[in-house]
């Protein structure tokens, strides 16, 4: 099987679709990123602030405890202390006795033991936040006020990775959303060009149609091969143009002879590749084995893999048809197509489906993926590349439902 050479470029719908995909992670990674530093920002300043507020709240409460009740003292209870409603602080002294709590939601209908035990559990909770800070009392002694983040500093830090969840859930949905698209414009596109092919042909097919019977009526042209031949060729234009015509249309699948298909399909390219390509159809299965496919368009399969495995060597080879029972379902039937070709790179195995790559010097490279779209979408089967290896050859399996 000949590799894709990728000198050429794709067709451009898909170096636009390339174009957005790249866009929408851009566009994705731009704002998360601005999210991520902004509301960094915004937690460090609010952080600071609360330092800030601990401090005075500290400051405030040495000035209480050292000072005598006044006016000041009352301003000083009023303003600062009270004032603090976000932020949790445990008050204790120097044998770690709770002297008193703020913003700390201490359980309902506990006893005093089991209390205590949860102020003493967000104490060890608020260590690993903030170190305490010591309030001198004189004479040795001194008392400790622990604090941890506010919840609206909590909740704040953990901003980032919900708005994060829900940047990464439009990108995904976003992404999908274009895929569909895209795959319905495709589908668009497969369809109008297959319908106008068939109604391209079918006029001047109408005209050998009625030569071919004038030649084969006439007196002149009695018993010369070309005239059969030529009825042939004629015949084969109106199974490619019924092939056009069933794209865009669900074809009608019946249990027909594969192994009989597969080899009425290599008997007519037989004859018109060259004599030194030789074919060889292997079976594993009973012969009269059916299988559910279209026969024109199976036909088109087997014809687009096999041409390319000519094109890749060049003229000259073997190609091996080997049907098989597919190892994952009795009910399943693989054809695997084997040349003796040039072989795919790893690295290109899975691109070599896609439209718009070809190392012919004329043609849109639109054979295997044709082929593929039959198989998978019609046929409700599978067709990828089994093996290659450049220099020896190339293995499609194909697997149809039995």
């Amino acid at each position: 099987m000949a590799f894709f050479s990728f000198s050429r470029q794709v067709l451009p719908i898909y170096d636009q679709k390339s174009r957005i995909k790249l866009g929408i992670l851009a566009g994705a990674i731009l704002i998360a990123a601005a999210t991520v530093v902004y509301t960094n920002i915004l937690v460090k300043r609010l952080s600071e602030r609360e330092q800030q507020q601990i401090d005075l709240y500290a400051k405030a409460q040495r000035f209480i405890i050292n000072s005598e009740v006044d006016s000041n003292t009352n301003f000083v209870f009023e303003e600062i202390i009270n004032a603090n409603t976000t932020i949790p602080i445990i008050f204790t002294d120097g044998d770690a006795n709770i002297l008193g709590t703020r913003n700390v939601d201490i359980p309902k209908k506990v006893s005093e033991k089991a209390a205590l035990e949860f102020l003493h559990r967000e104490i060890a909770v608020m260590k690993l936040q903030h170190p305490p800070i010591v309030v001198e009392l004189g004479a040795g002694l001194r008392n400790y006020i622990y604090y941890k983040d506010s919840q609206l500093l909590t909740q704040l830090r953990t901003y980032p990775l919900v708005q994060l969840a829900v940047i990464a859930c439009l990108g995904v949905m976003a992404y999908f959303s274009f895929s569909y698209s895209r795959r319905a414009e495709q589908n668009r596109v497969w369809v109008g060009l297959a319908k106008e092919t068939a109604h391209q042909l079918g006029t001047p097919l109408s005209s050998l149609m009625a030569w071919h019977t004038y030649l084969k009526d006439s007196e002149k042209w009695q018993n010369e091969p070309i005239v059969d031949e030529l009825g042939k060729d004629v015949r084969r234009l109106e199974i490619i143009t019924e092939r056009f015509s069933n794209i865009g249309s669900v074809p009608v699948l019946k249990d027909e002879n594969i192994l009989q298909a597969t080899k009425n399909a290599i008997a007519y390219l037989q004859s018109r590749v060259s004599k030194k390509v030789v074919f060889e159809i292997k079976t594993d299965l009973p012969t009269d084995t059916p299988a559910q496919i279209n026969v024109p368009l199976f036909d088109w399969v087997i014809e687009n893999i096999c041409k390319n495995a000519v094109d890749a060597m060049d003229g000259k080879g073997s190609i091996t048809l080997h049907l098989r029972r597919a190892t994952k379902g009795k009910q399943l039937i693989a054809l695997d197509i084997t040349d003796t070709g040039k072989g795919i790179p790893k690295s290109k195995i899975e691109t070599v489906f896609l439209p718009g790559f070809t190392t012919k010097k004329r043609g849109w490279g639109l054979g295997l993926a044709l082929a593929k779209r039959i198989i998978e979408n019609y046929h409700q089967g599978r067709l990828f590349v089994r093996w290659s290896e450049v220099g020896k050859g190339t293995t499609f399996r194909v697997v149809l439902n039995g």
